[in-house]
């Protein structure tokens, strides 16, 4: 059976900030998805869940450094899907980004490539994401566990500036 989404006047999307207690929800929300939740922490982060017709449907997370900041557990559960949640998310955190001076986004992400480069994203090499953000929980995971040269890294770069 094919997923038909529901017209926009009988779709009800509310974006929130995380609180503490969110967490088990987007740790549950990422485990849904097939995502990692080992290093997702509300230190030295901003979350948001995105509620469709008030069920928890996504997330996206937010790892603060100096100037930069990484999206991390950017998901959208698959039911709840082309209803524009994902989009809405990422605007979130790059808002957010912007306002609180970052001048770089960054991610990391194997499979949604083509996702990202359509919102404004550039691939780098993954060391240039972590020497931007060497301080975050996913670098430091990823550093030492061995799995962050083996990433693909995105970056924005925010204020209409391009991605070099």
């Amino acid at each position: 059976m094919t997923h038909v989404p529901a017209p926009l006047d009988t779709v009800h999307v509310k974006l929130r900030q995380a609180v503490p207690a969110d967490f088990p929800t987007i740790v549950e929300l990422l485990t849904r998805c097939g995502l990692h939740t080992s290093s997702v922490t509300p230190e030295g982060s901003t979350y948001w869940v995105a509620d469709l017709n008030g069920v928890p449907s996504g997330c996206i997370g937010l790892e603060h450094g100096e100037g930069a900041s990484l999206i991390r557990s950017t998901a959208v559960l698959p039911e709840a899907r082309s209803q524009g949640l994902g989009r809405a998310l990422v605007a979130s955190a790059l808002t957010y980004a912007s306002l609180r001076g970052d001048r770089t986004v960054y991610l990391f992400s194997q499979e949604a490539g083509d996702y990202w480069r359509r919102l404004g994203f550039v691939p780098v090499n993954a060391d240039e994401l972590a020497a931007a953000l060497p301080g975050t929980p996913q670098v430091k995971s990823g550093v030492c566990k061995g799995w962050i040269h083996d990433e693909q890294a995105w970056k924005h770069v925010l204020g209409g500036g391009g991605g070099s």
